[in-house]
């Protein structure tokens, strides 16, 4: 599947300090310590509907880890899914009487050019479940073969994943049963369901149903899978066991992240006897809300970035308006927070279109800083804020770096992502150059 184009990177002098980000699993934050290439795993969309606001602040907040990893002189290796077939898909496709492929192509789409007008960068691996299946009705057969999973014993030919051999579960959420149980029934689990031997065992495998689409599958029983041993598996056979980084939004800390890890501990101590942690760290982005409520699809109160585009909103202000809050601050969108990043971008516009300004290399080590503390993007953004009001309120006798400007503006674009006038020439990520110009 391919990912949406590269924006152009700027180069900039020196290099930035190491990444420290908040761990779900310690409750703490810690210093990423990658080995040589950064390894990053963020769980991608179901494209059953248009990004909305929600996803797009997970996404920028793991853009920014990308560019901090960049600037601190690390390659990324970054992997992100498609969860092209799921029951939302399904039930979308049906409702508006619609081929859930369609559906799914068209809005997975929809996506990429949300990415890429945020100018979020992309993917080196972007992957979705359907192309995925052979993969993970071996891993499957894997799980069954060491006696870690089970098909129920009602005909439907569903496999599970008993965790109760499974001697980390818990270990990524920190919850306990009750809780996990009622998240697990809130987000597309089933407790209830008759013949399981534990009520949190996830689902691995689905048989098929009436009507619903399916692919060969485990001990030659048709069907699709579990959504977590999608993720697991991609993870797995694109940047392996003990990356640095997974990420999501904090609605996936449990069941998704937690059944993800279970499936992939287990599969690699089968296949090699090592026991390790799937990723080092867990990392996960705060809830955006509408009108003091939580924005999600059932409520029906989103913020869709496609509509805010057609508006002809400027996907910089987008940006600016959701890196304005701390990612693991749950958060409210208003008109007033939009307002303030047009009022915010025409001043550092103002202020990098001069030739000469107040002095750059305080504001660079400052960005450095600020996002390399776990992601602090408002002290970040208060920082360029500072310097922009000391260059337009300059006056004759003060006394102002030739070319600040520039380097501003090559530091607001690397590491917020922030594009803002013409900049010097930048290199892109596949090598070739270029220039920025202003909501590219």
């Amino acid at each position: 599947m391919l990912a949406w184009p590269a924006p152009l990177l700027p180069t900039l002098p020196g290099t930035g300090p190491v990444l420290k980000l908040h761990d779900t699993a310690r409750g703490e934050v810690v210093a990423t310590n990658p080995d040589g290439t950064a390894r990053m795993y963020v769980c991608g969309i179901t494209p059953y509907d248009a990004t909305h606001l929600g996803h797009a602040a997970t996404y920028l907040a793991f853009d920014l880890v990308n560019r901090v990893w960049r600037d601190a002189g690390h390659a990324v290796h970054y992997v992100q899914n498609v969860t092209d077939i799921d029951d939302p898909l399904l039930e979308r496709a049906e409702r508006d009487g619609e081929d859930w492929v369609v559906l799914a192509m068209r809005e997975t789409a929809l996506f990429r050019e949300d990415m890429t007008a945020l100018r979020v960068l992309p993917p080196e691996d972007y992957i979705g479940a359907v192309e995925s299946i052979p993969r993970i009705v071996a891993h499957i057969e894997d799980l069954l073969d060491e006696g870690l999973a089970y098909v129920l014993d009602d005909g439907t030919g569903d496999v599970y994943h008993d965790v109760s051999q499974a001697p980390g579960f818990g270990g990524e959420s920190g919850y306990d049963e009750a809780t996990m149980l009622r998240f697990f029934a809130e987000r597309g689990g089933d407790p209830d369901r008759a013949g399981k031997r534990n009520r949190l065992d996830p689902m691995l495998w689905r048989g098929q149903r009436p009507g619903e689409p399916s692919w060969a599958g485990p001990r030659g029983v048709a069907g699709r899978p579990g959504w977590h041993i999608e993720c697991a598996t991609i993870a797995l056979e694109t940047i392996g066991m003990g990356f640095d980084v997974q990420g999501g939004g904090s609605d996936l800390v449990f069941p998704h992240h937690e059944f993800s890890a279970v499936h992939a501990e287990a599969l690699t101590a089968t296949a090699t006897g090592v026991k390790g942690p799937f990723a080092r760290a867990y990392v996960h982005a705060a809830m955006i809300g509408l009108d003091g409520e939580k924005m999600s699809k059932s409520r029906g109160n989103l913020v869709f970035v496609s509509k805010l585009r057609g508006e002809g909103v400027d996907p910089m202000a987008i940006r600016l308006a959701l890196l304005s809050g701390h990612y693991r601050t749950d958060r409210f969108w208003t008109p007033d927070l939009l307002d303030a990043a047009f009022a915010r971008l025409a001043t550092w516009r103002r202020a990098v279109a001069l030739p000469a300004g107040a002095p750059a290399a305080p504001v660079l080590q400052g960005l450095r800083e600020r996002l390399s503390d776990d992601l602090d993007s408002p002290g970040a953004i208060a920082l360029v804020d500072a310097w922009a009001a000391a260059t337009l309120a300059a006056g004759p006798d003060d006394v102002l770096e030739d070319g600040a400007p520039t380097v501003v503006c090559d530091a607001v674009d690397a590491l917020l992502g922030v594009a803002l006038d013409s900049c010097a020439p930048v290199t892109a990520l596949d090598g070739s150059t270029g220039t920025t110009a202003a909501g590219s």
